[in-house]
C-alpha cells in the first residue's frame, strides 16, 4: 500500500500520498478531503486509508500512464543517464529537449494514446528539413525510450516497433590520394598539427583516438602503439565538455599496431621536445596533461575541438583540397585498399567492430579485388572463353 498522511492547510484536512513513480523518482501528491480540521478527523482518517488503497490499486499506474509523452521522454533522460556514456547521453538529452519533447508536447500526446502513425508522421515531417541519418538517431532515442515504459508496464507493446525508418544513402568517403598526403605531412611539419595529422592519415585513428593518446600507450622496447584512451567533447545544457575515458568506440577499436621506425623518432623527438619545454616553461607548464602527447607548448592537452578547426585552416592556408580531419581516416583506409591489403586486415587496423561497417565504407574502392576475381575467372573458364574468341 502507497505511503500517506493527513495534512491541515487553511483549516482543512489535504491527504498527502507518498509514492516512487516508473522512474524510482519520489513524489507526492495532494488530494482535498473537503474535510474541515474541527470534528472531522476520524472522518479525515477514513478518506486517508481509501485513498491509499485504491491509488495503490490501480491509481498509480493510470497516473503514469496518462502523462504527456514529452514528460515521459524528459523523466526518462535521469533513468538512462547512469547506464551509457557522458557523450551518448548529451546526445539522447540534445534529441528530447530540442527536438521530440516540444514537438509531442505541443501535440498533447498523451504515452498511452501514442500511435504508430504519430511517429511515422513525425519522421516524415523531419525528413523535410533534415537527412534521414538524423531521423535514424531520433528513432533509436525513441525506440530505447518506449522499450523502457513496455519494461515498466506503462505500455504493453513498443509502437516504435510498427514504424518504417526512413532509408539511409550509401556513404561515400572523401579522401587524400597518394601524392595529396605527401603534400599534407609536408605542410603540417612543424606545426601543432603535425602529429595528429601523421596519425589520422598513416594509422587513421579518430579524433578522439589522436587527442586521448597518451606516452603509455607507446611500448618503444616491443615498437607498438595501442589504442586504449580516448578524449571526446560533447554539449551538455548548452556547456561543452570534456569526456576522458580509459574507454573506445567499440571493444574492436581497443586495439595494438605496430610502431614504425619513422613514426618511433618521431615520437622520440616529440617526447624530448617536450621535457625542455617543461624544463623552459618551469611552474608555468600544465602537469596536468604531462601523460598525453598531443599537447602545446605549456603543456595544455588538445581539445578535439582545436583539432576539427584548426585541420581545415592549415590546408586553407597551403590550397589543398577541403576535407575533414576523419577524412584522413578514410584516406588511410583508401591507400590500404591500393596496396593490396585485404579488407578484413584494414577493418583491423581501424578498429571496426564489424567487417560489414569496413566493406560497405570502401567497397566501392576494392578494385584490385575485383581485378582478382576477374583474372581468376579467365584461367578457371580459360577453355570455355577460347570458344567465344
Amino acid at each position: 500500500m502507497v505511503a500517506g498522511h493527513l495534512q491541515e492547510k487553511k483549516g482543512f484536512f489535504y491527504i498527502v500520498l507518498s509514492y516512487k513513480d516508473a522512474f524510482n523518482k519520489r513524489k507526492t501528491k495532494w488530494i482535498p478531503t473537503g474535510l474541515t480540521v474541527k470534528g472531522n478527523k476520524k472522518k479525515a482518517e477514513t478518506k486517508l486509508a481509501e485513498a491509499r488503497k485504491t491509488f495503490s490499486a490501480d491509481g498509480r499506474k493510470a497516473w503514469e500512464q496518462s502523462m504527456l509523452f514529452s514528460d515521459f521522454l524528459v523523466n526518462w533522460l535521469d533513468v538512462v543517464k547512469t547506464t551509457v556514456a557522458p557523450t551518448t547521453f548529451a546526445s539522447y538529452s540534445q534529441i528530447v529537449k530540442s527536438t521530440l519533447a516540444p514537438y509531442f508536447g505541443d501535440k498533447m500526446v498523451m504515452l498511452d494514446d501514442l500511435r504508430p502513425q504519430d511517429i511515422q508522421r513525425y519522421y516524415l515531417i523531419q525528413l523535410e528539413r533534415i537527412k534521414a541519418l538524423s531521423v535514424i538517431h531520433y528513432h533509436a532515442v525513441i525506440h530505447k525510450a518506449l522499450k523502457y515504459a513496455v519494461k515498466m508496464d506503462l505500455l504493453e507493446t513498443n509502437p516504435a516497433d510498427k514504424v518504417e525508418r526512413p532509408k539511409i544513402e550509401r556513404f561515400k568517403a572523401s579522401f587524400y590520394d597518394c601524392n595529396e598526403m605527401e603534400r599534407l605531412f609536408a605542410i603540417s611539419k612543424g606545426t601543432l598539427l603535425e602529429v595528429p595529422v601523421l596519425l589520422g592519415g598513416f594509422y587513421g585513428l579518430r579524433r578522439s583516438e589522436v587527442v586521448g593518446l597518451r606516452w603509455d600507450a607507446i611500448d618503444f622496447a616491443q615498437n607498438t602503439l595501442t589504442i586504449n584512451h580516448t578524449v571526446t567533447s560533447y554539449n551538455l545544457n548548452g556547456k561543452r565538455q570534456i569526456s576522458a575515458q580509459d574507454s573506445t568506440k567499440t571493444k574492436s577499436s581497443m586495439r595494438t599496431l605496430p610502431l614504425v621506425p619513422v613514426f618511433r623518432e618521431k615520437l622520440l623527438a616529440v617526447q624530448a621536445q617536450q621535457a625542455q619545454f617543461r624544463e623552459l616553461c618551469g611552474k608555468c607548464y600544465n602537469e596536468t596533461y604531462r601523460d598525453y602527447i598531443c599537447v602545446n607548448q605549456m603543456g595544455d592537452r588538445f581539445s578535439p575541438d582545436y583539432v576539427t578547426q584548426a585541420f581545415p585552416k592549415l590546408l586553407e592556408k597551403h590550397g589543398l583540397r577541403r576535407i575533414r580531419f576523419h577524412d584522413l581516416r578514410h584516406s588511410c583506409a583508401s591507400l590500404l585498399l591500393a596496396n593490396g591489403v585485404p579488407m578484413k586486415q584494414i577493418q583491423e587496423w581501424l578498429g571496426h567492430s564489424d567487417f560489414s561497417t569496413t566493406a560497405n565504407i570502401y567497397a566501392h574502392l576494392d578494385y584490385n579485388s575485383k581485378l582478382n576475381s576477374a583474372q581468376a575467372m579467365e584461367q578457371g573458364l580459360c577453355a570455355a572463353l577460347s570458344v567465344v574468341s
